[in-house]
């Protein structure tokens, strides 16, 4: 009984990951015309290009990886689509500290990165 409740578990969890996936894949339907901060694409589908940032985005100290710092070299240059990435819903879902992950440019040691741009509550550094 308890591996029956085991993998209805794990089922249930694969079931809420496709469905979130679909979701964002709607939410991106919207933005189809191109008007949005991140051109054709939702902040939320960008969002997962920064997977590599998740750790530096949670923590302050945390080693910031060339991944990532590739991925937000390529934003940067939109500064508005990479707040915008930064404030989605995706981010806070999984659980970027805004504070934080404002920081990654400059951790990045971007030379053109974008400075003193509002992004929320936030200023970019």
């Amino acid at each position: 009984m308890f591996i029956k409740e085991q993998k209805m578990e794990s089922s249930m969890k694969y079931i809420c990951i496709l469905g979130l996936l679909v979701i964002t894949g709607f939410a991106g339907m919207e933005r189809a015309d191109g008007k949005g901060e991140c051109g054709k694409e939702s902040p939320d589908n960008v969002a997962f290009k920064l997977a590599p940032c998740a750790s530096a985005a949670k923590d302050a100290n945390a080693a910031v990886s060339n991944g990532c710092c590739s991925q937000i070299k390529i934003m940067g240059q939109n500064p508005s689509c990479l707040c915008a990435v930064l404030l989605s819903n995706t981010a806070k879902m999984a659980g970027v500290d805004l504070a934080t992950a404002i920081t990654i440019p400059k951790r990045c040691n971007l030379a053109n990165r974008p400075v003193g741009m509002k992004c929320g509550d936030y200023t970019l550094p």
